[in-house]
């Protein structure tokens, strides 16, 4: 393990996602061996790099000191979602088909949206992730308006 493969910054800041799942081997399979990322610790926590960022990855469990009135658990309802995960990429047709070859489950093939081409797929525990390629946006075209409440 290297430290420049690690989250931890000499000065200033980076950012992290961390995700609660429920099998740690099965996730870190996904995020390394469909998305592409380096494993840079296998577990406790597991660390993926990916990209220019890192995944971080443990089971869920009740209260710590730290956070005493926080329980982490994976997503239970996989048509709600209060955050995601958002990955740019440079050829999105390209990324559809090779992580499609790979086991990847996408919702939709990529579609446009004016500003990007962009479209959704799930992790193993259900965390959805957007895929993106900026097109109209690189010329001022902004994305369509967002939906409506109760149109997600």
């Amino acid at each position: 393990m290297r430290r420049e493969d690690l989250p931890a910054p000499e000065s200033g800041l980076l950012l992290t996602h961390f995700l609660t799942v429920a099998d740690v081997p099965r996730s870190r399979a996904f995020y390394s061996e469909v998305l592409g990322g380096e494993v840079v610790l296998a577990e406790n926590p597991c660390i993926v790099k990916l990209a220019n960022g890192w995944i971080i990855m443990n089971p869920g469990g009740g209260p710590t000191p730290d956070k005493p009135d926080v329980t982490l658990r994976p997503p239970d309802d996989p048509g709600t979602a209060t955050s995601f995960l958002n990955i740019r990429v440079a050829d999105i047709e390209r990324c559809h088909r090779e992580w499609s070859a790979l086991g990847a489950e996408f919702l939709t093939p990529p579609i446009d949206r004016k500003a990007e081409l962009r479209c959704y797929l799930r992790d193993p525990d259900g965390y959805l992730i957007e895929v993106g390629q900026a097109t109209g946006l690189l010329e001022g075209i902004l994305a369509d308006p967002p939906a409506g409440p109760g149109q997600g």
